[in-house]
């Protein structure tokens, strides 16, 4: 069978350019010289993924239904067309609606499909909204008995959760049922490393009923989540044969063709792929809430370099502005890093010292301090001074801030609220920091733009002299490895000692994070690329006994 994967990016709740989308994409597959059999669309494209709470307005799924009563008649004839939307539960039980995949054909709708399996876990909340398919059919079109596994049903029992299991097994009933080919809708969100994941399980899945599996994936960028395309085709043996490129795309396969060992797909390479992931991240969020430039606080220090250098390629250095606020700490090197990097990737840069404001505000509150040492307050002013001019900056010149923080530092409270936490998204918030300097390795492997003496300086916030990162954190490379079996992977203290960590390490590293949780809760989106990213994702109460942090 000839299949058009089509990797959309469905802008939530755009109902008219989401039905001109996907007729626009159906009609460019359908004008191929070799016509698909099956042209196919991600999960829930028709009104964006996830709506989340907009599904609780009677109205949003109105809407939905109007918009695909003109689809059916903007559809090209002559070629069926399968699209992700809200379905209605007819059966008067449970919720009221279902998230829903129906092949239009001249017009008509000749078969509906409810996904079954509702995640509830990471980012997911779909059985607070959705009721789960009852039974799952197969689609017979052109001699062809085609099943659809809608995104999390294609995952079953391989638990994304450790410990989920699922009482059924969508893809195995298809397989009993006699599908000869297994097509999967999806809205999946980009995390590193996924795409071979995926690409793992459908392998699996064609393997054990000898059958091809179809994966289609959105594109484009939703708040913190990013849909990288990278739609896909595994043939009955299991061997990636097709792989679709990142963002917005078509991918033509046909089930019936062998690819020989010279056309099979390879996968990306992690970081450029990631680099690509945060640069739509950047552009999405800025287009779909109406912002054109952007402008950020460039310390000369690699977080907010990095930051600059993505933002430049996801909206052109022209819209940029980098803000260079020194102060009496800031040391010659950072300052003239600063300018090096704004050169070299052409951006604007405007310099405005905060030694004025700082000092003013000493002033003033030096009867109440008198006697008192210099300390945190004193660094959290100048956060919180260059925090005010870069908030001025966006207000008067309608520019989007981006903060640029990382994951570490968001982690355990290295940031100051209202200061260095301030703006509107945060690119790097899901990287750490060891990450970070991954990635910024990457980039200058590839490109150079970075200083090399950004890459290569021992990291300081600069609010007291000499000051280093590590006079207040451990190590990065400890500081991450328990950050990351703790946040990502949810092990307890006890576990994380089994692996052979310190103890009075990971007891202090449990506890700084659980009491950073009032500052999380207050912090920009992140650009979701972990398992488990701050945010929607990781629910914590602010309010807690952090108990297992507590030396015994």
């Amino acid at each position: 069978m000839k299949l058009a994967l089509c990797q959309i990016d469905a802008v939530i709740g755009d109902f008219d350019g989401n039905v001109e989308r996907i007729a626009a994409a159906a009609r460019v597959a359908a004008s191929s010289p070799t016509p698909p059999d099956l042209v196919v669309f991600p999960e829930m494209s028709l009104c964006g993924y996830p709506p989340m709470d907009l599904l609780d307005q009677p109205s949003f799924a109105e809407r939905d239904e109007a918009a695909f009563r003109r689809l059916q008649k903007a559809l090209p004839r002559g070629v069926a067309v399968a699209v992700g939307h809200i379905g209605r539960n007819r059966s008067g039980l449970g919720r009221p609606l279902r998230n829903a995949l129906s092949v239009v054909l001249d017009g008509e709708v000749v078969f509906e499909q409810a996904k079954t399996l509702l995640p509830t876990y990471d980012v997911f909340d779909e059985a607070r909204y959705f009721e789960p398919a009852s039974e799952r059919r197969l689609w017979r079109h052109r001699g062809v008995a085609v099943g659809f596994a809608i995104c999390e049903d294609l995952w079953r029992e391989t638990a994304p959760v450790p410990g989920m299991r699922y009482p059924v097994d969508p893809p195995r009933e298809l397989l009993d049922a006699g599908a000869d080919l297994i097509v999967v809708p999806s809205a999946s969100p980009f995390q590193l490393d996924k795409s071979a994941l995926r690409v793992g399980l459908c392998s699996d899945l064609a393997r054990t009923g000898s059958v091809p599996v179809a994966y289609c994936n959105m594109a484009g960028a939703d708040d913190s989540l990013v849909f990288d395309g990278r739609s896909f085709l595994v043939d009955r043996t299991g061997r990636l044969v097709a792989l679709g490129v990142f963002g917005e795309g078509i991918l033509a396969v046909d089930t019936d063709e062998c690819a020989d060992e010279a056309t099979i797909a390879a996968f990306p390479d992690r970081w450029e792929e990631a680099e690509r992931v945060l640069v739509e991240g950047i552009r999405g969020y800025m287009r779909k809430c109406g912002f054109k430039k952007a402008h950020l606080g460039l310390s000369g220090g690699i977080d907010s370099a990095i930051v600059a250098v993505l933002a430049a390629k996801a909206i052109g250095p022209e819209n940029l502005t980098c803000i260079a606020m020194p102060s009496r700490f800031s040391s010659t090197g950072s300052i003239d890093d600063s300018v090096e990097l704004a050169a070299n990737l052409r951006c604007r840069l405007e310099t405005i010292p905060i030694e004025g404001p700082f000092s003013s505000f000493l002033a003033t509150m030096e009867p109440h301090f008198a006697g008192l040492p210099f300390g945190l307050t004193e660094e959290n002013l100048q956060a919180r001074v260059r925090g005010d001019i870069l908030m001025a900056w966006s207000n008067k010149f309608d520019s989007m801030l981006l903060t640029t923080g990382n994951k570490s530092e968001l982690a355990v409270g290295y940031c100051t609220l209202y200061g260095d936490m301030c703006g509107a998204l945060a690119p790097i918030g899901d990287l750490l920091k060891t990450e970070v300097f991954e990635l910024c390795e990457s980039v200058y492997a590839r490109e150079g733009l970075l200083p090399r003496a950004i890459i290569d300086k021992p990291p300081s916030a600069e609010l007291r002299p000499n000051q280093l990162d590590q006079d207040s954190l451990p190590p990065y490379e400890l500081l991450d490895a328990v950050l990351r079996l703790y946040i990502e992977d949810d092990l307890a203290v006890d576990a994380i000692v089994a692996l052979g960590f310190d103890e009075g390490l990971v007891r202090r590293v449990v506890s700084m994070t659980a009491r950073a949780e009032y500052k999380r809760r207050q912090a920009a989106p992140v650009v979701k690329v972990s398992p488990r990213a701050f945010g929607m994702g990781r629910r914590m109460p602010i309010a807690r006994i952090v108990s297992e942090a507590r030396p015994r």
